[in-house]
């Protein structure tokens, strides 16, 4: 049973990592960027919760609408400030050193504003879960809630993309932003949805993930974001599927590890298998070769 309880938990973290590494994958897929300060709004969300909730004293449920809406317009004006005028770079580097900047920018923000103590995190979860098999197997309520989450997540965001306009004009943009904007689709408006969709997961994966481990610091978003980035890899990026089942994989990897080999050497584990996945299969579990004129 114990190892069952494991495999929860290890689902459960997974399912934080799949959501921030959806946002990843959608941005890469559809803008062909990387945006590495993903992970510090799941920070700025986590803040936003934990502010509205205990200074402001407002109802949870008010709490996450708020810091969702805050990572949506945080996640559209990075976009349009910082990444829209180097979009016709010449290299990609300016992007990802600008990304590495918007990160930087943020963590210094909540330092200046929050301090660098840790904060203790109220969960919005307060189900205590359930018991089976006599006590035997004890679930928490926010491992349950995590998981549902995510899958609700993923399912809901595949049919935003098959069964909606802006959806289908993802797919345009991602396949090819020239022939969309020929074709009338707006290449920055569908962009800029993208950057909200992916910030407002980015702020339920924030909440999700400091109401399973409630201490906030500026940097708790730092490796959550590395690791969903390493998991939207592992997956496939540019794939919505792969960026779950990477996801899932990577949590049960690390609890698993953590738990039967060494909690300091899980971290390590985790990419040392990214590196042995992207050696037999560059492109990811589900990613696809694409094939470049040159």
């Amino acid at each position: 049973m114990s190892f069952l309880n494991y495999l929860i938990n290890g689902l459960s973290l997974g399912s934080v990592y799949a959501i921030i590494a959806l946002g990843y994958t959608m941005v890469y897929g559809i803008a062909k960027m990387l945006n590495f300060a993903h992970g510090d709004i799941i920070m700025v969300g986590s803040y936003l919760v934990y502010s509205s909730m205990t200074m402001a004293g407002l109802h949870p449920v008010l709490s996450i609408l708020i810091a969702v809406i805050g990572c949506m317009v945080l996640g559209v004006v990075t976009e349009r400030v910082a990444y829209r005028p180097l979009r016709g770079a010449s290299s990609s580097l300016a992007v990802l050193i600008t990304a590495i900047g918007v990160s930087y920018l943020l963590q210094n923000l909540s330092l200046l504003i929050f301090g660098a103590d840790p904060k203790a995190f109220t969960s919005v979860i307060t189900w205590k879960g359930i018991t089976l098999f006599d006590g035997a197997l004890q679930i928490r309520g926010t491992a349950i809630v995590t998981i549902l989450v995510g899958l609700v997540v993923l399912f809901g965001l595949q049919a935003f993309i098959r069964h909606t306009k802006s959806g289908q004009a993802m797919l345009a943009v991602a396949q090819d932003k020239g022939a969309a904007t020929l074709c009338g689709i707006d290449v920055n408006r569908t962009i800029a949805i993208t950057f909200a969709i992916g910030s407002s997961l980015a702020a339920v994966a924030g909440v999700l993930f400091c109401s399973t481990y409630p201490t906030i610091t500026p940097y708790i978003g730092a490796m959550p974001g590395i690791k969903a980035f390493v998991a939207a890899v592992f997956g496939g990026i540019g794939s919505i599927p792969g960026a779950m089942i990477g996801g899932l994989t990577l949590g049960v990897i690390e609890i698993l590890s953590r738990t039967y080999i060494s909690s300091q050497l899980s971290d390590a584990i985790v990419f040392a298998i990214l590196i042995v996945v992207l050696l037999v299969r560059p492109t990811g579990l589900l990613g696809k070769r694409v094939m470049e004129k040159v």
